[in-house]
């Protein structure tokens, strides 16, 4: 079902392209700051380079496909996913505590299930339609969808990548009518997996990192030290920065991870309060933007995707700049289209050719 018609040519969403560019643009000039050298260009800044060419005609191919296609590829891309998940538990080798990378830590098969799991969701809610959500028994469908991959993303001790696709998942709740007694169900059960994770699951230094955010000095040299170099990044940022590469915190790598989990930090410390405004105004536009897509999506399946795909972008950015700030655990979540990733840039630039699919195709059918 290539249809790459003349309409959708001429009602080519270039607002939506244009902040997909800009995020790009900012990150990759964070990155050439982040992973400096005298040798000239970084490893990362090659790599990363590599991932968005990759990523740009992994979009473009998105893009030529019509998107009602992909309401009867859902299940099989979800299941292909959660094989690759199984796959991932078996062979890979255990990196940084966690068993989730293949290819020789090249890719993450539990970034690609986030796209699986919006797929599967968008198919399900078309199909049913948000009146019949009487209760908790309505939604255990869906719960199942999105508790699949959770569990073994949780299996591979990848806890953000977990949670993340939870609340990827919990995006749909917005758009279903569910009684109170239901959303009460709801509350009490997210308590008591909480519970069950604190007491059964979360490894000691997960338990730690969330301590950290109570009593931020409780711990400063060791659990809480990310964190504590965060802040000073961004405070010592001030209004304007301090100017590109000249961040001490970044060029003197006081700051762990500066070019992945706290890349934002990197920003913040030589933009300062302006340039970390004006990041986080784009990625608010662009949020914004796909609800547009997803209010004059001519079906319901392209809405359903399109606020998948912003709840794909939402987030991450919640969680990534709550974690720069020390309001959120540090649980390793990147600032999507702009930390290092290959995996993850590659499947954000896929859910942004689906949500480009649906603007530029609202005026063909």
């Amino acid at each position: 079902m290539l249809s790459v018609d003349r309409r959708s040519l001429q009602n080519f969403d270039w607002v939506l392209t244009g902040l997909l560019a800009l995020i790009l643009l900012v990150g990759f000039v964070n990155l050439a700051s982040s992973t400096h050298t005298d040798a000239g260009l970084s490893g990362e800044m090659r790599r990363q380079l590599i991932s968005l060419g990759l990523g740009i005609v992994a979009l473009v191919v998105v893009v030529a496909v019509d998107y009602r296609l992909y309401e009867r590829l859902a299940i099989p891309v979800y299941v292909g996913s959660l094989l690759l998940l199984a796959l991932t538990l078996v062979i890979a080798p255990m990196t940084r505590g966690s068993q989730s990378w293949l290819v020789e830590g090249r890719l993450q098969p539990a970034e690609l299930a986030k796209i699986g799991v919006v797929l599967m969701l968008s198919r399900y809610f078309h199909r049913k339609p948000a009146g019949e959500v009487r209760g908790l028994l309505d939604l255990v469908r869906p719960g199942v969808i999105v508790g699949l991959p959770v569990g073994l993303i949780l299996l591979q001790r990848d806890m953000g990548v977990a949670l993340l696709t939870l609340l990827v998942g919990s995006t749909y709740l917005a758009l279903v009518r569910i009684p109170k007694r239901a959303w009460a169900g709801v509350a009490l059960l997210g308590v008591a997996v909480l519970a069950c994770l604190w007491l059964f699951v979360f490894q000691p230094y997960q338990r730690e990192r969330i301590l950290d955010v109570v009593d931020p000095g409780r711990d400063p040299l060791a659990s809480g030290y990310q964190v504590n170099q965060s802040r000073i990044a961004v405070g010592s940022g001030g209004l304007l920065g301090k100017g590109y590469m000249e961040g001490t915190q970044t060029q003197l790598r006081f700051l762990p991870t500066q070019h992945t989990d706290f890349a934002f930090s990197v920003w913040a410390e030589e933009w300062g309060f302006v340039g970390s405004l004006g990041v986080l105004g784009a990625y608010a536009a662009l949020m914004v933007w796909g609800l547009i897509i997803a209010r004059n999506a001519k079906d319901g399946f392209g809405s359903m995707l399109a606020v998948g795909v912003v709840g794909m972008f939402f987030w991450p950015e919640i969680l990534n700049v709550g974690m720069v700030l020390g309001v959120l655990p540090v649980i390793g979540v990147p600032l999507p289209l702009f930390s290092y990733g290959g995996s993850a840039l590659v499947v954000n630039l896929v859910a942004a050719g689906l949500l480009l699919n649906v603007s530029v195709r609202r005026w063909v059918f």
